[in-house]
């Protein structure tokens, strides 16, 4: 039985999935091309209150108020990645909110960024969708303050996150060191499971398994951020786990290696790769980096497909001291992290991947 059989639309309305070109992150633009975009960006002074701006792609910005205090400033937003509104809502909003936890900042509030068709969606659907988002803040402990809609083709829904950190603990992306352990907080393949969804061939199990992963909220952050061995914090979504390693190899002036082995994925995301419900985004994200990464001639085409697998609402990638390894994988373990995983050592060329 496929997820279709048991999960219809409102009478009348299409499935959301129907509406949009893409889905999740994987509707970010490829890595390549948004490179070329800000390189033609006019560059404005940088205060010294801009703790973390455009840099090194980090997840958030960063201002300082104060020795003690500064505020973590993100958004994101994207269009429907399942059928069911409630379900959509709450995934778009935790992954809007990782974005602060991943800055090791503990959220404060969202605005909620809201873009529908209103002649095709009914407002019972739309209710829904902030509904679900509105659940995942709560979740999150923070409330919706505003936001901004707006009559669009595609439904679009996300957050803008605001959080608060101390100074001394923010962990940027670039900060990564010689030697460091990476430990990986979710699995991969949500952008497989996402191909297979829109294609009917999802089943009910592939979907539980899924929402449990993109509607799982990355509180380790700011307690993995206190830990004094963790050096740098990311979180893995549509460039997939490849690309947001090498943004961390970049920013960190090393090498990452990657134990493909150790790697965690979503249950079935394999077999469905293997079937051929690959995003097209998969493909963009590879062919904006490929050429950074070194892959073990053992390695398949299937396995490339999952190194760069967008993800939607993804886990944590923390660089830390190898002594300090024990200690992160307890932290995710007591946040509910059954999945994390040392996945991978900081070393090897400066600002390349290798994949063995």
């Amino acid at each position: 039985m496929t997820l279709h059989q048991f999960t219809t639309p409102a009478a009348g309305e299409p499935r959301l999935t129907s509406l949009s070109h893409g889905g999740g992150c994987g509707c970010k633009i490829a890595p390549g091309v948004l490179e070329g975009i800000l390189r033609g960006a006019s560059a404005l002074p940088v205060p010294p209150e801009l703790l973390v701006g455009i840099e090194t792609s980090d997840d958030a910005a960063v201002w300082r108020l104060n020795d003690r205090q500064a505020v973590v400033a993100t958004t994101d937003f994207f269009m429907p990645i399942v059928d069911d509104p409630a379900d959509f809502g709450r995934i778009a909003a935790t992954n809007a909110i990782s974005d602060v936890y991943a800055m090791g900042g503990t959220p404060i509030f969202a605005l909620a960024l809201v873009g529908m068709p209103v002649n095709v969606l009914s407002q019972a659907t739309i209710g829904q969708i902030l509904d679900g988002g509105a659940a995942a803040c709560r979740a999150a402990g923070i409330p919706i303050a505003g936001g901004h809609t707006i009559d669009s083709v595609e439904p679009i829904y996300g957050l803008v996150a605001l959080g608060i950190l101390d100074p001394a603990h923010l962990k940027r992306n670039c900060d990564a060191r010689a030697g460091d352990v990476l430990i990986l907080g979710k699995p991969v393949g949500v952008g497989v499971l996402s191909a297979a969804l829109k294609k009917g061939a999802l089943d009910a199990d592939g979907y539980a398994g899924m929402l449990a992963t993109t509607t799982r909220l990355n509180t380790p952050g700011p307690e993995l951020a206190r830990l004094p061995g963790v050096h740098a914090m990311t979180d893995v979504t549509g460039f997939g786990l490849a690309g947001h390693a090498l943004e961390m190899a970049r920013g960190s002036g090393y090498g990452i290696r990657l134990d493909w082995a150790a790697v965690p994925l979503v249950a079935g995301a394999r077999a469905l790769a293997a079937a051929g419900h690959v995003t097209g985004a998969s493909g963009r994200n590879w062919a904006s980096y490929g050429a950074r990464v070194a892959l073990d001639p053992a390695l398949t085409d299937l396995d490339r497909a999952l190194l760069s697998d967008p993800q939607t609402s993804g886990g944590l990638l923390v660089a830390c001291a190898p002594d300090a390894a024990g200690e992160v994988l307890a932290c995710f373990r007591r946040h509910g992290f059954a999945d994390a995983a040392a996945v991978g050592r900081v070393e090897g060329e400066a600002g390349m991947l290798s994949v063995g």
